[in-house]
């Protein structure tokens, strides 16, 4: 069945834009929100058990958090091709390509689970865990992994749900299973009844059980609500596997940099390692905001991509625009205000000397970091993965140099830091706007009409 002309002029985007957008985006950022709430909830149980639990929690949820940042690529490649799809109004392709997800992703869980499992020990050595933090880091990795290909699941449906625009039943789900960890959280590390108190093993089991819970639900609400197809060709996983192979390789240019500005922060010193935290832990969190914009402007753009319509889906990209940087106006604001608060409540006093320029600087650099990235989920909605990749290349390569050139035999040196990570996000930010308007290379919406 394909769509019509007609139904597609009919998409509330083209009679409230304004308000269509901020309809699709508070429901994302409040299931984004979720997840970290959670995570503050595991680390307030875990310290209750004493400093060793603590650092092997550290050492797990890092191990895993990087682990399962490898399906990212399924969610954002599903949500595409839904959306896509949906604009064509070929909704039997888009439970067919949806289906084809969860099997790649089902085969490389189960993958990961294979490696990992036997390996969790070395992987806790790795990240520097010893003695005691070996044993409960080890512990917790491979108790967490029972329930990879339910995280798989519940990732791919994200993609699914939001591609056919339906963001509430993602943060349904996803408060349901935070809501669903916290309490089995209790229950598994302290213990109660019938259950042993199982510590930092404890909170591993109850966020396998809770994904495991999530996967059901969202199995049925996929299932009911946009079908699941038996008639998929494993054949077209390889395509699924080589938009993977450029999403990865963004994402790990970009969690790279991160990592080295880390590195270089702490080579400064202690205390120039500790205001690093501080500013990078605030930064992420804001990136949240502006993150919700990017996955509305995917699924939007998508739409009207697959519809053909490329004027439309250029609306979408320049309304979505103004709104992601008047999100990053506000939180520079907001940042800058709350200096004074932030170093009182989370900057130590040893550390206080080295906070306010390099905080300043990260502030000043929202609106930046709000272009870059609603510029990346407009290219995620017209399926420009492979210039995302290599915008991302240059820019880290870019940072990466500028990181280089930054003295380190002083904390003191500690702003050189930040500005080297405002050049990277300036230089996503320009490319990815120049993408958009006026439309360098072959860009998907540099036709500005009706395809």
């Amino acid at each position: 069945m394909k769509l019509s002309q007609l139904e597609a002029d009919r998409h509330p985007f083209l009679r409230r834009p304004n308000r269509t957008i901020l309809t699709l985006s508070l429901p994302i950022l409040l299931s984004l929100i979720a997840e970290p709430v959670t995570g503050m909830v595991d680390t307030a149980f875990v310290a209750q058990l004493g400093a060793v639990p603590l650092a092997a929690l550290g050492v797990g949820t890092s191990a895993l958090s990087s682990a399962f940042w490898l399906f990212g690529f399924l969610a954002t490649a599903t949500q595409t091709d839904v959306a896509q799809t949906a604009g064509r109004g070929e909704f039997e392709a888009a439970s067919k390509q949806i289906s084809l997800a969860f099997v790649v992703g089902l085969f490389i869980s189960l993958l990961l689970c294979a490696v990992m499992l036997p390996g969790a020990e070395f992987l806790s050595w790795l990240l520097g865990a010893e003695g005691a933090v070996l044993g409960y880091a080890t512990e917790y990795i491979q108790l967490r992994l029972l329930g990879a290909p339910a995280v798989i699941v519940v990732i791919v449906g994200f993609g699914a749900l939001r591609g056919a625009q339906d963001m509430r039943t993602p943060l349904w789900i996803a408060l349901g299973i935070n809501i669903a960890n916290i309490a089995l959280d209790y229950v598994f590390i302290f213990g109660w009844a019938a259950v042993p108190a199982l510590g930092v093993g404890g909170a591993a089991l109850a966020s396998s059980l809770s994904h495991w819970l999530g996967a059901v639900w969202m199995l049925w609400e996929v299932r009911r609500r946009l079908g699941l197809s038996r008639d998929i060709d494993l054949r077209d996983g390889l395509r699924l596997l080589r938009v993977g192979r450029d999403l990865v390789i963004r994402s790990g240019s970009l969690t790279l940099f991160l990592l080295v500005a880390t590195r270089v922060a702490n080579q400064m010193g202690a205390e120039a390692g500790a205001a690093h935290q501080v500013i990078r832990q605030v930064w992420f969190f804001t990136a949240l905001f502006v993150e919700a914009f990017a996955t509305t402007a995917q699924s939007l753009v998508g739409y009207f991509y697959g519809s053909g319509q490329l004027r439309h889906a250029k609306q979408v990209a320049l309304s979505t625009m103004r709104w992601s940087l008047a999100a990053g106006i506000a939180l520079m604001l907001a940042m800058l205000a709350a200096t004074p608060i932030v170093s009182e409540a989370f900057v130590p006093a040893d550390a206080a000397f080295l906070f306010a320029l390099p905080w300043v600087i990260a502030a000043l650099s929202q609106p930046l970091n709000a272009l870059a990235f609603i510029t990346d989920g407009i290219h995620w909605g017209t399926g420009d993965y492979r210039f995302l990749r290599n915008a991302m290349l240059l820019a880290t390569g870019c940072g990466l140099l500028g990181l280089n050139l930054a003295a380190r035999d002083s904390a003191e040196h500690f702003s050189a830091v930040w500005l080297a990570t405002v050049g990277w996000v300036c230089i996503r930010a320009l490319w990815g706007v120049l993408r958009v308007y006026p439309g360098i290379g072959k860009s998907p919406l540099g036709g500005g009409g009706q395809a």
